[in-house]
């Protein structure tokens, strides 16, 4: 079967039909590091991690690229604050970045280019610029992208240049020929970071990066270009223009946006200050809850985020965890089972949902079945209808999708799990001391941090109650 996509330059769901039989290339654009991740930084890297992997799935060679934006106004005034080199702050939240992409269990991009790494090809693909007439030089060194040169700008975003008004959503500036004129290069400032350039010591605008890195590494024209919604207009207009009127070619095939996370009627943001770090919904909520919430969705449309919506979603993925945790314990060396018809019907349901415009709600609500299913055949005794459930959610849906893959319990215990283990060992030893008073009180202590105890003719069995924060 054909997978199709929602392409934001016709806004029609299209086949995908790659430029090299059998190979996506893909550029998604990456944070300016100047501070931690939040969760609406988030939605596209865990979206497009996903639709990744089922690219992958799908038997395609993906090759994905994922730029940091290491100079910016923001990141040069929190160096200042700080009192140190820009270089500092930068190199401090891409390593917090990581910190963070691990919690979600995010893969690496194949490329992650730094903007500061390609300043001479940013000046060179500038000078081309000029050169075709798409481009001018301002009296105090910055340049600017005509945009009233480039006849197809708001091709994507389907703006019109008549209807774009001067001060909306644009920088209004005496330097500019034209207030819809975008910077390039931008001349340095005192105290700023800067480079040499045929112009004027300064350093590259916004758009200019992400059009020369994914040039450079994925092709004049590539297969496709992902971001979040809000960057349609400017800066992913901005690039298709420069970068089209750099190469005479197209830009990027198809166009993916993700929809915005809400907060009190608000786009999720920094400069709001109604912002949830990634570091803290993980270990609020769980990397599962965390993750369920932002595919629970439809990818394009916007998510309204709220403690109360966190709080079910871990709620859900509890439900499949401790799930996934009963069988584990009573299965706790499975083997691999051998394909049938169910398994065949199940994966095909699934794979029919994600090649539909990557319809991840579908895909989970498959997930949420099969989980009450796995219940309903270990308490049948049905062990061999319990390992294809559970090899289906961890080792195929899961992995695909990024959440409760691989299991949950298997190898090591985590060293909470391995504190709780040793609790319950000091609680039996005061029930076989018939010292009940004592063995009742660690289990009201474990009920109020979350651990739901039950003693069984096996042992004693645990798992985290759903309804305390952890």
């Amino acid at each position: 079967m054909a997978i199709f996509i929602t392409n934001t330059a016709t806004g029609k769901k299209e086949e995908l039909k790659t430029l090299e039989p059998g190979v996506v290339k893909m550029y998604v654009c990456g944070p300016t590091v100047y501070n931690y991740i939040h969760v609406g930084n988030a939605r596209p890297a865990v979206v497009f991690d996903a639709f990744r992997r089922f690219l992958e799935y799908r038997g395609y060679k993906v090759i994905m690229v994922q730029n940091f934006t290491d100079i910016d106004d923001k990141i040069i005034n929190e160096a200042n604050e700080w009192g140190v080199d820009f270089k500092d702050v930068a190199d401090t939240f891409i390593v917090e970045y990581w910190k963070d992409a691990q919690s979600l269990g995010l893969r690496a991009a194949n490329f992650h280019p730094r903007t500061t790494d390609y300043v001479k090809e940013i000046v060179d693909a500038v000078g081309k610029l000029i050169s075709k007439g798409y481009a001018y030089v301002a009296e105090n060194g910055d340049v600017y992208f005509s945009v009233r040169k480039f006849e197809k700008y708001g091709e994507l975003s389907g703006k019109k240049i008549e209807d774009l008004i001067s001060g909306a959503r644009v920088e209004v500036n005496t330097l500019k020929k034209d207030p819809l004129d975008f910077a390039l290069w931008k001349a340095v400032k005192p105290g700023e970071p800067n480079w040499e350039s045929p112009w004027s010591c300064g350093r590259p605008g916004w758009h200019i990066e992400c059009s020369v890195m994914s040039q450079k590494l994925l092709g004049d024209t590539f297969d496709i270009h992902a971001g979040g919604e809000d960057l349609i207009f400017p800066h992913h207009e901005d690039e298709k223009a420069q970068s089209e009127a750099l190469t005479g070619k197209p830009f990027a095939k198809y166009w993916m946006h993700n929809g915005m996370i809400i907060t009190r009627g608000d786009k999720m943001s920094k400069s709001i200050g109604n912002v949830f770090l990634v570091r803290e919904a993980v270990k609020r909520y769980g990397k599962d809850a965390v993750k369920l919430f932002l595919l629970s969705k439809h990818y394009r449309t916007p998510i309204e985020f709220s403690d109360e919506i966190l709080l079910e979603n871990k709620k859900a993925a509890m439900k499949v965890i401790n799930t996934l945790n009963r069988f584990e314990e009573k299965y706790p060396y499975s083997l691999v089972p051998k394909r049938d018809q169910f398994m065949n019907d199940m994966e095909s349901r699934f794979i029919e949902a994600l090649e539909d415009d990557f319809n991840t709600p579908k895909a989970i609500a498959l997930i949420f079945d099969l989980s009450r299913d796995l219940n309903k055949a270990m308490d049948e005794g049905n062990d061999e209808k319990s390992l294809k459930i559970y090899h289906l959610i961890t080792r195929v849906f899961g992995n695909v999708l990024g959440i409760f893959e691989g299991g949950v319990k298997i190898g090591e215990a985590s060293d909470s799990e391995k504190i709780i283990e040793e609790i319950l060992k000091v609680r039996q030893y005061f029930r076989k001391e018939k010292n009940y008073l004592a063995a009742d009180q660690i289990r009201d202590a474990l009920k109020n941090a979350g651990i739901s105890i039950k003693d069984t003719p096996e042992g004693t069995k645990w798992e985290r109650n759903m309804e305390v924060d952890q």
